[in-house]
């Protein structure tokens, strides 16, 4: 059913008897006798290749009826408000039982009426994620402090159910446990995430947050040299397209702020007279850039083959949608393996540099390109190296492997891609504004120094990124 409808799969105890069996781990379990189900315990997940996965297993949807839904044949509404699938499964669905009201086979032609309870059984195939474990760093009789490994969701969505941040720790320690996450992180970042175990520890840690008394620090790997010094992006940051979740840098966006700036430097391995040491050039020192973003902007032509990449640490000073990402990309440096902002498919060569107007690439233009990716074409991240954009397609990445599901005819995906699991950014670390508390992870494997080179292992003290970021930007 379509994703507005409310999920009950918890109803019933969550053990397997023979009035309630649960086939989802086997692939080619029978049809449960009946549509609701009880959730399978423990978790049907095994590990391999590297990727946490989960069995296929049946999964049960339900709604109330709507009052629009009244008085009409059970067919009729599904054809209408449930597109997702072809009208002769959802036909073979109801004939057989899959889907039924109130938990009984109705056939297609049952007249649906006010209190009617419509089940819909689906046999469900979760995309594989990282089998990294989830770190923790701190954990109290209120709150635990995990390291969120990359690539796996903080809440189930959309494909995503037990392959998720809350179903993993629940799975870990017990059904009981309720994990409450008290801040967000995207699906592909990676980094601190607070976990409260009870309400009143949520509260008060969302309160902080909302004040404003605690400060976030990230890193992320960008495509070139990034300026040394404090880089302060006050960039303002507009949504131009909500069904894609895109954003981009605009004169009527949102008050934007964040402050960047440089750990390291790391050239190509290729270039002679460099030395690795703090990821800097052993040449003429350079002047230092620092000050406002837009008093030096970069330039917007093609990129050159192979820049060397930046480590570089970030302070949000607010919190827009994809704010580093889109700040780091209107700067010329956007995350190097970013598959929406680095990609120069949507963007084009200069990959977003330097217009906030839209000149180069309209709005229009923008969503287009993106909407025409889907899963049989590869997110290219990577076009800006033009001689490594044929070894980047002989990679894995998650598209329609043109095979179906024996027991439930559903067309199944291959494994994803690197460009799938990780996007270079990493929550880094959380501090009260007051000292009463600071957590910071480690770096990330992609934030240390290349193998036979050196260069910073560790990231000091926030004073100079917050001296730079100045008064806050009321939201």
């Amino acid at each position: 059913m379509a994703a507005s409808v409310t999920r009950l799969a918890g109803s019933g105890s969550p053990q397997q008897t023979q009035d309630n069996p649960v086939p989802g781990n086997s692939a080619s379990g029978p049809v449960p006798p009946s549509p609701i189900l009880a959730e399978p315990w423990p978790r049907p997940y095994y590990f391999e290749d590297g990727l946490r996965r989960v069995s296929p297993y049946f999964y049960t949807y339900n709604t109330w009826c709507k009052e629009r839904w009244r008085g009409r044949q059970l067919v009729d509404v599904f054809q209408s408000e449930f597109r997702d699938r072809p009208l002769e499964y959802y036909r073979e669905a109801m004939e057989s039982g899959l889907v039924a009201v109130n938990g009984k086979t109705v056939g297609p032609h049952h007249v649906l009426k006010n209190g009617h309870l419509i089940s819909h059984t689906t046999h469900r195939h979760e995309p594989p994620v990282t089998a990294d474990p989830i770190g923790v760093i701190h954990e109290d009789d209120d709150m635990i402090v995990i390291n969120k490994p990359s690539g796996v969701p903080v809440h189930p969505a959309g494909r995503y159910n037990y392959n998720s941040i809350v179903e993993i720790m629940k799975a870990e320690r017990g059904l009981d446990f309720t994990p409450r996450p008290c801040n967000r992180l995207d699906r592909l970042t990676s980094g601190i995430m607070f976990i409260a175990k009870h309400t009143k520890a949520a509260e008060q840690l969302g309160v902080q947050i909302f004040q404003r008394s605690v400060r976030k620090e990230y890193v992320a790997r960008v495509i070139g040299k990034f300026p040394d010094g404090e880089v302060v992006c006050d960039q303002p940051i507009l949504q131009i397209s909500p069904k894609l979740g895109l954003n981009r840098v605009r004169a009527n966006g949102k008050a934007a702020r964040t402050v960047f700036k440089r750990l390291a430097y790391y050239p190509p391995a290729s270039d002679l007279g460099v030395s690795p040491n703090d990821g800097e050039m052993t040449g003429p020192a350079e002047e230092p850039v620092s000050g406002r973003a837009e008093s030096a902007p970069r330039p917007t032509g093609g990129r050159k083959a192979d820049e060397g990449y930046s480590i570089v640490r970030c302070l949000p000073v607010t919190g827009r949608t994809h704010q580093l990402r889109v700040h780091l990309q209107f700067l010329g440096h956007p995350i190097q393996n970013d598959p929406i902002y680095a990609n120069q498919k949507v963007w084009g060569l200069g990959l977003g540099c330097n217009d906030a107007e839209g000149t180069l690439n309209t709005d229009e233009d923008v969503v287009t390109r993106l909407s025409r990716m889907g899963k049989d074409q590869v997110a290219d991240a990577v076009a800006y190296y033009d001689e490594m954009v044929d070894d980047y397609y002989k990679k894995k990445a998650e598209k329609m492997s043109g095979e179906v599901c024996t027991v439930c005819s559903t067309p199944l995906y291959t494994d994803p891609g690197d460009q799938e699991l990780a996007l270079w950014l990493h929550s880094l670390r959380y501090e009260d504004a007051e000292g009463a508390w600071s957590y910071v992870s480690p770096l990330p494997t992609w934030a240390l120094p290349p193998e036979g080179t050196s260069g910073p292992t560790q990231v000091g003290g926030m004073e100079d990124l917050v001296g730079a970021a100045g008064d806050a930007i009321v939201e």
